[in-house]
């Protein structure tokens, strides 16, 4: 807790009444309330002095311990004991257990010795399933750039699911980088035409092995695709890193 605020207790002995707290917590904290405030001094989390008539007089320390409360249950949903767990360890000048992140995170892709995805990034699967408000606050996008995403269908949720996966969050996020250069996803287009056509090349290729009735043949099938996949990116990125050399 080193908000500055809390840096500036150690100078003047600022004291705000609980009016004052809210006002200086609701821009990070817009749900917080005056009862939630009391509520949290109920369970002993922050415990403001008292004027002999009664009123709370809240220090800055007693703003920071709010906001760390706050931030703990918003961002990784923590029970109000371990949050007071960690506000006793750091009274005791010791410091809180590192927090694991408690949102879905994009898998570690499988690279090849050359930095580009091996085929084994391409054949696996994992069950990522984000809701479109998840979707938005972990790739950092705002509604209307996912919105003009799926209008040119660079990224899509699941069909009868309506969640969005791995490769959603991907895009949305990297969308987002190229957005910063100016690249909309109008300009995008391109991308998604120059994969569908790869697409269907890779499908042309397995397509015998497809109509193969045991299980091994479509076990074989899976792997082509995989191999073909990733060198189908090796030789794009290739040609995109010599082309733009010869400029």
């Amino acid at each position: 807790m080193t908000d500055a605020l809390g840096a500036a207790a150690t100078g003047a002995r600022v004291r705000l009444n609980i009016g004052e707290v809210l006002d200086l917590l609701r821009p990070d904290f817009p749900g917080v309330t005056i009862p939630k405030i009391r509520f949290l001094e109920d369970k002993g989390l922050v415990k403001p002095e008292r004027t002999p008539a009664g009123y709370r007089k809240f220090s800055a320390q007693d703003v920071d311990r709010l906001r760390y409360v706050l931030r703990m249950q918003r961002d990784h949903y923590l029970p109000l004991r371990v949050i007071g767990e960690h506000l006793d360890a750091i009274d005791r000048g010791m410091k809180p257990p590192p927090i694991e992140p408690v949102v879905p995170t994009v898998p570690t892709v499988a690279l090849a010795a050359d930095g580009l995805p091996s085929a084994e990034s391409f054949s696996r699967r994992d069950h990522l399933r984000l809701s479109r408000k998840e979707l938005l606050k972990i790739a950092e996008i705002s509604e209307d750039l996912l919105t003009q995403l799926e209008q040119f269908g660079l990224v899509t949720p699941r069909l009868g699911t309506g969640h969005y996966d791995t490769d959603a969050l991907v895009i949305a996020t990297t969308a987002r980088e190229l957005a910063a250069y100016g690249l909309e996803p109008r300009h995008l287009r391109a991308f998604k035409t120059a994969a569908d056509r790869e697409v269907g090349l890779v499908e042309q290729v397995v397509a015998p092995q497809k109509g193969g009735k045991d299980a091994s043949a479509r076990g074989r099938a899976e792997e082509t695709v995989s191999e073909l996949a990733a060198l189908s990116v090796r030789l794009h990125a290739t040609l995109v890193k010599t082309g733009l050399r010869g400029r």
